[in-house]
């Protein structure tokens, strides 16, 4: 009887902590994350040049040997075929590595024809292909390659011009706007009446795992295409036609979100890019042109080193926010939202849940877009509509890194074409579903305007 009473005893000293064990957890308040994790788990805290280079954290062994495949994968050089390694370069080509324009897995310079130059012209002409995607200009695709093998001909040369505009600010302070002019040189055929171009800079690689696991609802419950709210923002999806899945699905990659999968986009970069073929676009570029080689050597990229490149960008860490505790910062931070900027730099995101990617899942992020397009206005436009996306509509980039480009690319250029020499000179180019914001920023004093770029640097 005397060791029941013992028992029953411990039983009702242990209630309370039992109860306590079996609360339900509550959400976090927001102020109670870290706002330093803009990668949730796969976030890496390094600031220097090599930021956007770090494999997020938690990868099995196996996992981190195929990461760093898909690392020396991006790193090589291209050479002409046939030749024993890297064999199949162009004939006609941008670039002859991934590295090359991916400067330090970031972004790089706005110049074409070397092999640090990270813009390449998208062509097209009106109408639409099959799929509802841009229509192709014959002998000369959907892509300009301006360099090419020995004994080959590049398709034309691209002649960037600048010009400068000033922009007076509401308190009288000026500064000033680069404007961009794009020639095409020396075509090795004539070039079409009607011919559209978009030229377009090599973006960062990180993150890009997170980005393609947001669910597709979530996206688009941002989009409000006919804008019922009435705040003048828009946003609406892309939908694309791929290759691979063969079937319409949602955009999420590239300028115009006009790729839906990695998988499609490493692969059309391969192709485009450096003339190298896969079992996703076997055929080379200038196929049925006069720089053709003819070789049965395609296709020239094996699967395996496809799918490590894949995983390689699936799987590169977001780099940490920093001053995050800097009364500038949180000034700037406050700023970015009473003028609107977080209607389309959506701050907070959750990622999906897929079991291959553990380290990916579940994720709170702060990837500061909405993968949707938004109407840049008329200063922005490249004219040239991308299935759904007219020839004024952009999606919204990702800001995460934005603050380190200066340290992973040395000079840091902003904006589709990489026009922007500064955040400031970026912010005063949005128009169209941006003016609004813009306009609110060019009104703001000099301090707040100061403590707004320096938040978006500190992201």
């Amino acid at each position: 009887m005397r060791i029941k009473k013992v028992y029953l005893a411990a039983i009702l000293l242990m209630l309370p902590s039992l109860l306590i064990r079996c609360t339900k957890p509550a959400t976090f308040a927001d102020g109670d994350y870290d706002p330093r994790l803009s990668g949730g788990i796969a976030t890496v805290f390094d600031e220097t040049s090599k930021a956007f280079g770090n494999s997020v954290p938690g990868l099995s062994v196996y996992d981190q040997h195929i990461h760093d495949l898909g690392d020396k994968a991006v790193d090589q050089t291209f050479v002409t075929a046939p030749a024993p390694i890297n064999s199949g370069l162009g004939p006609i080509f941008n670039n002859v590595s991934c590295k090359s324009c991916h400067h330090n897995d970031g972004k790089g310079n706005p110049t074409t024809g070397t092999v640090t130059s990270s813009m390449l012209i998208r062509l097209s002409i009106p109408g639409t292909d099959v799929n509802g995607g841009p229509l192709a200009v014959p002998g000369f695709g959907l892509q300009l390659q301006d360099l090419a093998v020995f004994g080959k001909t590049p398709e034309a040369k691209v002649n960037i011009q600048y010009t400068e505009e000033v922009f007076t600010y509401a308190d009288h302070s000026v500064t000033t706007l680069r404007k961009p002019a794009y020639t095409l040189q020396n075509p090795y055929l004539p070039l079409p009446a009607g011919l559209m171009t978009s030229p377009r800079m090599a973006p960062p690689f990180f993150g890009l795992g997170l980005l393609q696991l947001i669910p597709e609802s979530t996206i688009l419950s941002y989009a409000d295409e006919n804008d019922q709210n009435k705040d003048g923002i828009s946003g609406r999806p892309n939908y694309v036609y791929d290759p691979v899945q063969q079937k319409i699905m949602l955009g999420r990659f590239g300028m115009k979100a006009n790729t839906a999968t990695l998988l499609t986009q490493t692969a059309a970069a391969y192709q485009q890019d450096m003339g190298i073929t896969s079992s996703v676009f076997p055929q080379e570029s200038c196929y049925g042109q006069s720089q053709y080689d003819g070789l049965k050597d395609d296709p020239e990229l094996p699967d395996t080193i496809l799918n490590a490149t894949v995983y390689y960008l699936q799987t590169l860490a977001v780099p940490a926010r920093r001053n995050t505790t800097d009364p500038q910062v949180q000034s700037g931070e406050r700023l970015f939202t009473v003028i609107g900027c977080d209607n389309c730099h959506k701050p907070t995101v959750l990622t999906g849940v897929d079991t291959r990617y553990p380290m990916l899942s579940n994720q709170r992020i702060h990837p500061y877009t909405d993968l949707l397009l938004h109407d840049m206005g008329d200063g922005l436009a490249d004219g040239r509509p991308d299935f759904k996306a007219n020839g004024s509509e952009w999606k919204t980039p990702a800001l995460w890194g934005i603050g380190l480009f200066e340290k992973t690319n040395g000079t840091p250029y902003y904006l589709h074409d990489g026009r922007a020499r500064t955040l400031e000179e970026a912010i005063l180019w949005h128009s169209g579903e941006g003016e609004k914001s813009k306009n609110q920023f060019a009104a703001l004093s000099k301090a707040d305007r100061d403590n707004l770029v320096k938040f978006i640097k500190s992201l």
